[in-house]
């Protein structure tokens, strides 16, 4: 398929960035799933202090298969961040993002900046979580 992902690490300020686009296959998952497990060994805050920005705004809508995976993904207590923003314009992949998240405490926002500005935000109310 055309999955593309990338993550980078940040430890200085206990960041996760990750960019996903395309359509992810199993196979896909798995390997961004060992490319994640890879980068939160990078960190040096203590387990599930980081912080998670994704940028999904390549992501196309994908099979429901997938969108279970991913489901199972975010649900894993394991690599939980203690803020997690998505960067994802208003398509049908961000409805599909909302049902995989199932009350999980993310964010969606249209741009980086804004993701960023809340994820290192520490004080003050969070934005309004953005509905299907």
């Amino acid at each position: 398929m055309s999955a593309e992902f990338s993550i980078t690490v940040d430890p200085s300020v206990d960041l996760v960035r990750m960019q996903m686009g395309g359509l992810f296959a199993p196979e896909d998952i798995q390997d961004f799933l060992e490319m994640r497990r890879r980068a939160h060994a990078e960190l040096r805050c203590a387990p599930n202090q980081h912080l998670t920005l994704n940028d999904l705004r390549a992501m196309k809508i994908q099979p429901q298969e997938s969108v279970a995976r991913f489901q199972e993904v975010l649900a894993d207590p394991v690599y939980r961040s203690r803020r997690l923003a998505f960067v994802i314009g208003r398509t049908l992949a961000r409805s599909q993002l909302l049902r995989a998240l199932c009350g999980r405490g993310a964010y969606c926002f249209d741009t980086v900046a804004d993701a960023e500005a809340w994820l290192f935000a520490e004080k003050g109310a969070p934005p309004l979580r953005q509905s299907a």
